[in-house]
């Protein structure tokens, strides 16, 4: 069993807010284009999933390596089970428009962030974006959550996105407030 796997068996989940995040569900109040293909990223429990498929959107897919959170989503959602992906992200060999991330980089290790970086670029149709929230906190090696910041962010992807949007996210839940940038990258 994998380290994700395991930390939801133990019901370790201390990044699950039980419902979508503020930002994301302001910045899913704006898309307009139903059809997006969209890829929530290690979605966990996937409120992200559950908000988009009820204002519409059906080209919605979660990406997981644990299967207990997929599980979880199939539950509440029976006619999607098709757009529930358990697979590793980096083996992903799909296209998408939209990539939505919450909590999914902060739990990738430093060593790993370019190829997220690379990968992300790969599987994004021209024009396509990534938006979400990174934690904003210093770097440490005891996550996850590993913080990050804006400036290795902007090292990071500057080379193969545009940064159309890169702030402090101002509507933040209490316990992530000041701790979290709200981005949208444009891929090159």
């Amino acid at each position: 069993m994998n380290y994700w796997e395991v930390r939801y068996q133990k019901n370790d989940t201390g990044w699950d807010i039980s419902s979508i995040s503020t930002p994301l569900k302001e910045y899913i109040d704006q898309l307009t284009d139903k059809k997006s293909r969209i890829l929530l990223p290690g979605a966990g429990n996937g409120y992200e999933f559950d908000y988009l498929i009820s204002k519409g959107f059906t080209n919605v897919f979660v990406v997981d390596i644990a299967i207990s959170p997929l599980n979880n989503i199939a539950k509440r959602n029976p006619a999607m089970t098709s757009n529930l992906l358990h697979q590793d992200f980096f083996t992903l060999n799909e296209k998408f428009d939209l990539v939505l991330e919450q909590t999914f980089f902060c739990a990738i290790p430093h060593e790993m962030r370019a190829d997220y970086a690379t990968k992300m670029n790969e599987i994004l149709n021209p024009k396509g974006k990534i938006a979400g929230l990174l934690f904003d906190f210093p770097l440490n090696e005891e996550g996850p959550p590993y913080g990050g910041s804006k400036e290795e962010y902007l090292t990071l992807f500057s080379e193969k996105f545009k940064i159309k949007t890169f702030e402090r996210a101002h509507n933040s839940i209490k316990p992530r407030q000041n701790k979290e940038l709200f981005f949208i990258f444009e891929k090159k």
